[in-house]
């Protein structure tokens, strides 16, 4: 597989050329955990671990599981916490997150577990020629209910489930959420600019957590001219 080199922050990532690579999704779902301390993390479909890698970075005395399906970017993310000097305590784990079997040993370990979940059914959109960008994007391997029922088994009681996805399915996912004995607490919305609707969503959810959510000032990618925003020049450098 042919890969690139690339760095972001105070990490360096190896990338599939011409297969998934981060977005500015990956980014935006780092910013939004905003818990003080973290001793035990599962980022669930970890592609190639940006987004583990960087919360262990911020959180240097925690522990750290990716949780990825598909074989070439379980390879990556295994090079990457060792070349970013963390894969003495960010392990990486090939696992389907529908097999229950799978979650059993490190159920319940976790104070909080992230995703960055693929946002569209297979009904929506076109499905990309390319399985590995097509299993990233669409919910072929994984659906949103899945995807709830896995961090629910993962999280301890009052952990916290952080995740982003498309605004049109907020509905489905609160519902899901809710299904699984977590609670929405917060929720941020994002848009390319002030003037577009919103593209994105970031919600945290409590493992047991009482009723009662936050909606948080939305975040805009870029300015009226096109140049990103202040907030947004702040997540691609420290």
């Amino acid at each position: 597989m042919d890969v690139t080199l690339d760095s972001i922050r105070d990490i360096q990532l190896y990338q599939p050329a011409k297969g998934y690579r981060f977005s500015v999704d990956a980014l935006l779902l780092f910013e939004f955990v905003n818990l003080k301390t973290v001793r035990n993390i599962a980022d669930l479909g970890a592609g190639s671990g940006i987004v583990g890698i960087l919360l262990a970075k911020r959180y240097p005395h925690s522990q750290g599981t990716l949780f990825e399906l598909q074989e070439s970017l379980v390879s990556l993310a295994e090079k990457n916490t060792a070349l970013n000097r963390i894969h003495d305590r960010v392990k990486v784990v090939k696992c389907d997150l529908r097999n229950r079997a799978l979650l059993s040993s490190p159920s319940r370990q976790f104070d909080l577990v992230v995703s960055n979940p693929p946002f569209r059914t297979c009904k929506s959109g076109l499905l990309n020629i390319e399985e590995e960008k097509a299993i990233a994007r669409h919910e072929i391997m994984l659906k949103l209910d899945e995807l709830a029922a896995a961090a629910a088994a993962l999280l301890k009681i009052r952990g916290r489930f952080c995740l982003i996805h498309h605004p049109n399915r907020l509905v489905e996912l609160i519902v899901a959420l809710k299904k699984r004995g977590m609670e929405p607490k917060r929720l941020r919305f994002v848009h390319s600019s002030p003037a577009t609707e919103a593209k994105m969503v970031l919600i945290e959810a409590v493992k047991g957590g009482r009723t009662g959510l936050k909606v948080e000032k939305p975040s805009y990618i870029y300015k009226e001219d096109g140049s990103y925003t202040d907030e947004m020049k702040a997540v691609y450098i420290l």
